[in-house]
């Protein structure tokens, strides 16, 4: 029997990309997802294997009577701002959405005696590291506010659990990509900044691709990322709240596959895949972006047992290409 079987939990932002796709894993895994979502950026329509709550969730006094109204056990934390570059620019929405709403959280939490969550952080606390792969000991130091805010969440989480006995999941994710393999649900941001969607709508025919950097010291100039099926991530989470269920300790994990593609790379794979080039334009680098960033997932292997299965480049690239108009040749999906 599943450790969420007969559970009820709580999804703040769980009308979004990544909740989304975890509130199915909830359900196929025998729990209740409850969606928490004040709709900024969420959509209504991908709330399909439980009920929403419209709320906000830095209100603490709703957090909390969702959490009693639905007998919920546990939360998982996903509803945050969670643009870069936005958080450059307006710094003050991205302390007040992310930090804020944790704040909101861990009240409605302690209110409702709720003890447990899974936290959706980031690698972006990590900065730029001195070293690849990045491991969880790698010195955290954020270089933008989207970054900060998630550690500065991470820290309360550790407050929380010395001072109030509340255990947590940090988990920290590479890029997140792709799409519910069974077509239910994918990416659809505004704006979109990720790649993945972004090369795709431009082999279906939209605005070409504008890569920032094309002389990096990488084999072919451009930037390397470690992406991660989103169906993978959803399935850490209902790991990681078994492991809580379980009695496990507050510990902080990598999300990724340990393997980088460059831009190329991904371009590459989507023309192989669905016939369709990607078309491009080279600007310069943007400040602050590393030529790398690829994790190191052991601990979450040996913590949670999590393995990515469905994170190969082409696998990823297979199950999105549908949400932009385009077939893919399936017969080249290969496992992570």
């Amino acid at each position: 029997m599943s450790a969420l079987q007969g559970q009820t939990i709580l999804v703040t932002g769980g009308a979004g990309f990544i909740g989304s796709h975890a509130c199915k894993a909830i359900a196929r895994a025998g729990g209740r997802p409850v969606a928490f979502d004040n709709l900024s950026t969420g959509h209504a329509d991908a709330v399909k294997w439980g009920p929403l709550v419209r709320a906000d969730v830095r209100d603490a006094a709703a957090v909390a009577t969702a959490l009693h109204s639905h007998g919920a056990t546990a939360i998982i934390h996903f509803a945050a701002s969670a643009y870069v570059g936005e958080s450059v620019t307006n710094p003050a929405l991205y302390y007040d959405n992310n930090v804020g709403g944790m704040i909101g959280l861990l009240a409605g939490a302690r209110a409702a005696n709720v003890g447990r969550i899974v936290f959706s952080s980031s690698c972006a606390t990590y900065g730029i590291p001195d070293r690849l792969p990045i491991t969880e000991d790698t010195p955290q130091r954020p270089i933008n506010p989207y970054g900060r805010t998630k550690l500065i969440c991470e820290e309360m989480l550790r407050d929380h659990d010395a001072a109030y006995d509340l255990r947590f999941v940090a988990l920290r994710y590479f890029n997140a990509a792709g799409a519910d393999p069974e077509g239910e649900l994918g990416e659809r941001h505004d704006p979109e900044t990720h790649l993945l969607p972004l090369a795709l709508r431009a082999a279906a025919g939209g605005r070409g691709l504008t890569v920032f950097g094309d002389d990096y010291p990488t084999a072919d100039g451009t930037c390397i990322r470690d992406y991660i099926h989103v169906s993978d991530l959803a399935h850490a989470h209902v790991l990681a709240l078994g492991y809580l269920t379980g009695g496990g300790a507050s510990v902080a994990l990598n999300l990724g596959t340990g393997r980088g593609q460059s831009i190329i790379e991904v371009a590459e794979a989507i023309r192989a895949m669905t016939g369709r080039p990607v078309p491009m334009t080279f600007a310069d680098r943007r400040p602050g972006d590393p030529p790398e960033l690829t994790a190191d997932p052991s601990r979450a292997r040996e913590v949670l047992g999590f393995v990515a299965s469905r994170s190969h480049i082409t696998t990823l690239v297979a199950d999105a290409a549908p949400w932009f108009g385009l077939s893919a040749d399936t017969r080249l999906r290969k496992e992570a």
